[in-house]
């Protein structure tokens, strides 16, 4: 069933799991997310990027629209990252349930007035709204944040945008990045910053750039004949701990990203000769389903649907 952001992301929070919000850009993505979904009683949450929108376009929405509004579990589709006002009015009059505003990359009263009118439309027409204080480091699409430029969420003043815009769930840089490679082993994660965030603001906060990037699936990107770097990921158990204290929606991209380009690697390095689509993409839509029931049995949403 089609539901709003704040159906699914309210009750996770005052259940202290976590929901996976899936980024997809095709078919294949979009029945991992949604029949793992299905399988596991979970609710779950589709993002479509900005960069997704112009490579899919309205077909990927119809797509996404109509697996969510067959399913019988709850399911959003929730615009990741919109760059702009007019962007998020786009993806509301596309279909979507749940949108971004990302202006963190401004000062604090741009932030803040571009999300109140983001939150004054889309509430307008039934749509919640994520907006975003702080800046993740890392690379995602359109956005590239350098180590100097990226700065964790001020809690106070995070409390603050939220009363200024009536924003329904707040992204907050606590040490996760976004893409493969979140730091020299363990990123580490600011769960006292978390806590204060939770303590100041009800309502859900959100985790961006969250993927685990297990060493098993980077081992066999490798086997298979990929290239990837010392690339490290989110530990379960800090994702696990920030469940506990607010986080209820958590953001995974690189993940599927990586299992996708395995899955199909593996399928043309098993037979050379392969050239039906359905033998090479079937089996990375298996493996991105494996990906998304791993992080939906760590974030404790199983059943919860």
């Amino acid at each position: 069933m089609l539901v709003t952001g704040s159906d699914i992301l309210v009750p996770a929070r005052a259940g202290k799991y976590g929901v996976g919000s899936f980024n997809t850009n095709n078919m294949e993505i979009t029945q991992a997310i949604i029949g793992t979904a299905e399988k596991l009683r979970s609710p779950v949450m589709v993002q479509i990027s900005e960069g997704a929108l112009k490579y899919g376009g309205k077909d990927l929405v119809n797509i996404t629209i109509d697996l969510a509004t067959r399913a019988s579990v709850p399911v959003a589709i929730h615009l990741d990252h919109g760059s702009s006002y007019e962007s998020a009015l786009n993806a509301i009059r596309l279909g979507f349930t749940s949108v971004m505003i990302d202006a963190s990359h401004h000062g604090f009263e741009e932030n803040a007035h571009e999300t109140r009118r983001v939150v004054e439309a889309a509430h307008a027409m039934g749509v919640t709204v994520e907006a975003e204080i702080g800046r993740l480091g890392g690379i995602e699409e359109h956005i590239v944040v350098s180590e100097e430029d990226a700065f964790l969420t001020n809690p106070e003043e995070a409390q603050r945008f939220v009363d200024a815009t009536g924003v329904d769930y707040l992204a907050i840089a606590i040490g996760t990045s976004h893409g493969a490679y979140k730091g020299k082993g363990r990123p580490f994660i600011d769960h006292a910053r978390i806590e204060k965030c939770s303590q100041l603001m009800p309502i859900p906060l959100v985790a961006h750039g969250s993927s685990g990037v297990p060493t098993s699936i980077v081992e066999r990107l490798r086997a298979a004949g990929g290239e990837i770097g010392e690339a490290h990921g989110i530990a379960d158990e800090d994702l696990q701990q920030a469940t506990q204290h607010g986080i209820a929606k958590v953001n995974v991209d690189t993940d599927l990203r990586l299992a996708m380009t395995v899955g199909i690697r593996e399928a043309l390095q098993k037979n050379p000769k392969e050239f039906d689509p359905r033998k090479i993409l079937g089996p990375a839509r298996d493996l991105m389903a494996e990906m998304v029931e791993l992080k939906m049995r760590v974030l404790g949403s199983v059943g919860k649907a």
